[in-house]
């Protein structure tokens, strides 16, 4: 495991770390020398991906926790810190689906999908960036969506990921000055559990599922969850401090 000397002081943290992309970033992120908190309301899945990232000798933490309770938010975040050290890097990747079409969605379906990803973000940004603001450095990465764009059966979830481009900006705006950037990762179609559990849900295998959709992609391939790591990778790092407020579709193809 390669380690900056850059990183090596520095501590990320990862939310819906559990599984497919936030443990494909976790484990980039321990990679390129940071210390990893992984949030997860799994908290299984966050434990073993701590545990392979210090049996590789790194250092990270895994905590299990609602991302959209302002406690568990508050006490998991002053947890990393106390065995970490101040948390400077933030990804918000937390999620989850509920799809359904418009006259099918019921108030919970809403509500469940605009906690965790935006009230989620919310809070989570909000306790990191004391850490951020007192370090004068820092970089916060949301994961939005190419769905932000619209997609049918997800108006929760395009409303949250849309929602979640113009809460980077604003943060861009806000925390720029001290030091902090904030940018967005929008993927395209990453094959993960939940595009799996997508193709269950229309009735489709999901070798399928994933062959139609890598032929409506320019690049004639899904997506994995290193594709997006390796784009956090650098919009985290020193290279990337001039580059804030952007959203970056990764989805094999221009996005309008």
């Amino acid at each position: 495991m390669r380690r900056s000397p850059v990183t090596a002081s520095r501590v990320a943290i990862v939310t819906g770390a559990g599984r497919g992309i936030g443990a494909a970033v976790a484990r980039r992120l321990a990679s390129d020398g940071f210390a990893v908190g992984l949030l997860d309301l799994d908290e299984a899945g966050v434990k073993q991906g701590a545990e392979a990232i210090v049996a590789d000798g790194g250092r990270a933490v895994g905590v299990a926790l609602d991302v959209s309770d302002a406690g568990q938010v508050e006490a998991a975040v002053t947890r990393v810190a106390e065995e970490l050290g101040a948390p400077t890097v933030l990804i918000n990747n937390a999620g989850i689906t509920r799809d359904n079409l418009l006259f099918k969605m019921t108030e919970q379906d809403w509500d469940s999908v605009l906690n965790v990803h935006l009230r989620g973000s919310f809070l989570m940004t909000r306790e990191v960036q004391k850490y951020q603001t007192q370090e004068k450095w820092g970089r916060i990465v949301n994961l939005s969506s190419t769905s932000a764009l619209g997609n049918r059966g997800q108006v929760n979830y395009s409303a949250a990921k849309a929602g979640m481009q113009g809460f980077t900006k604003t943060l861009a705006i806000e925390l720029g000055k001290f030091g902090v950037t904030a940018n967005a990762i929008a993927p395209g179609f990453i094959a993960t559990d939940m595009t799996a559990a997508t193709a269950e849900r229309v009735g489709m295998s999901f070798e399928d599922f994933k062959a139609a959709a890598a032929s409506q992609i320019p690049v004639q391939r899904v997506g994995t969850p290193e594709d997006i790591a390796n784009v956090a990778s650098f919009l985290v790092s020193e290279g990337a401090g001039f580059v804030s407020g952007q959203v970056i579709y990764v989805a094999g193809g221009p996005k309008d």
